[in-house]
């Protein structure tokens, strides 16, 4: 196949099945038939072909340093051996690549899955000064740069009009949930039964849903890896520990059947620079397969519960706010059914990928 047609996604920091990445994006690029699509990784586990999607392994990184300076030259050296005629890159690390690549006459995306100044600011071991001022850097040092590119494609519309109005082509693509992944699960809606999926460390809100339960009859299905040990020891001693079904991480298979047997997921994020304007993945998973949702009562988030009424937005710090909506819903599993059918219908009419990989394949189009 020639270069003209062979394109290659770039990742330093991203599982190979990352569900952005390699769920969506490359798979939907597989399906246009003159596309033959590569995704370099760098964790370890080799090389493999999945999905008709080449999977190039430049070996896991020894440290969040070696990340930076050793594997991007890997990746980028691999980048060089592929020949690709596009290459469309994930982390803000490989920008450097991104410069380079597009110095060879490449054409080059930069996918923004979250606004990097903004990301900074939330960053625990930063204080207050040097966030502003790293953040600030980071700001109008990434517009300059960026600028070089060819397009950039962000994570939600208020990323994508900070690049426009810098003058930066960009275009939106949504994390909205593949239809033919959750809408075909049906919620009983017998149980008292409630679940977090996701990443799990403090500013994703699962102290104060541990402690919410803690006089409820539920049990919360939890299901992720801690990345804090002593994180993980302080939630595993409180009360409301003894009432979780832990499930560590699981695969896409294992997360139907967790939405399958609860009647309601949980998002309630800290209001966070990072998170207030960001479209967490979980909600519309939720909202897919049915599920009512409890999420923090930032405006984005309510844009999505409230005007679809699927569900409760709630302050994510409120413990007994938090507590009294979980309560609500099982005293009111008919409500919570119509809340989670709300937001299944929500899904398949205006929040889906579906929608967002015709933006994708207009973007590759246009620069292929």
């Amino acid at each position: 196949m020639s270069a003209s047609t062979k394109i290659t996604h770039l990742t330093s920091a991203h599982p190979r099945y990352d569900t952005r990445i390699f769920v969506k994006e490359c798979i939907s690029l597989v399906k246009v038939k003159e596309y033959e699509v590569s995704l370099v990784v760098a964790d370890g586990q080799g090389d493999e072909v999945n999905n008709k999607v080449h999977i190039i392994d430049v070996g896991k990184s020894l440290s969040r340093q070696d990340r930076i300076f050793n594997t991007t030259k890997k990746i980028f050296k691999k980048a060089i051996e592929l020949d690709s005629a596009l290459y469309h890159f994930h982390d803000p690390e490989l920008i450097v690549v991104g410069l380079k690549l597009k110095e060879l006459g490449k054409k080059v995306i930069f996918d923004a899955h979250e606004d990097l100044p903004k990301q900074v600011m939330s960053k625990h071991y930063l204080n207050t000064f040097s966030k502003h001022i790293i953040s600030f850097l980071i700001s109008k040092f990434e517009i300059y740069l960026l600028k070089k590119l060819d397009y950039i494609i962000s994570a939600t519309p208020i990323i994508r009009d900070k690049f426009i109005v810098n003058g930066i082509s960009s275009q939106d693509i949504n994390n909205f949930p593949k239809l033919d992944e959750f809408i075909d699960i049906q919620p009983s809606f017998k149980n008292n039964t409630i679940c977090y999926i996701g990443l799990l460390y403090d500013t994703r809100g699962i102290k104060e849903i541990v402690k919410a339960i803690e006089n409820l009859d539920v049990k919360l299905i939890i299901a992720g890896k801690f990345y804090d040990k002593s994180f993980e020891n302080e939630i595993t001693a409180l009360k409301g520990w003894k009432k979780v079904d832990f499930r560590g991480f699981a695969d896409r298979e294992e997360v139907k059947l967790i939405l399958q047997e609860s009647i309601a997921g949980l998002v309630t994020l800290h209001p966070t620079p990072s998170y207030v304007e960001a479209y967490p993945v979980k909600m519309f998973e939720y909202m897919s397969a049915g599920l009512a949702t409890i999420a923090s009562d930032f405006p984005i988030y309510k844009e999505f519960i409230d005007g679809n009424k699927c569900g409760v937005c709630v302050d994510p710090i409120n413990i007994l706010v938090i507590e009294k909506s979980i309560e609500n819903l099982l005293q009111n599993k008919e409500e919570a059914r119509e809340m989670g059918e709300n937001g299944k219908i929500a899904i398949e009419e205006k929040y889906n990928w579906s929608i967002e990989e015709k933006k994708l394949f207009e973007i590759y189009s246009e620069l292929v």
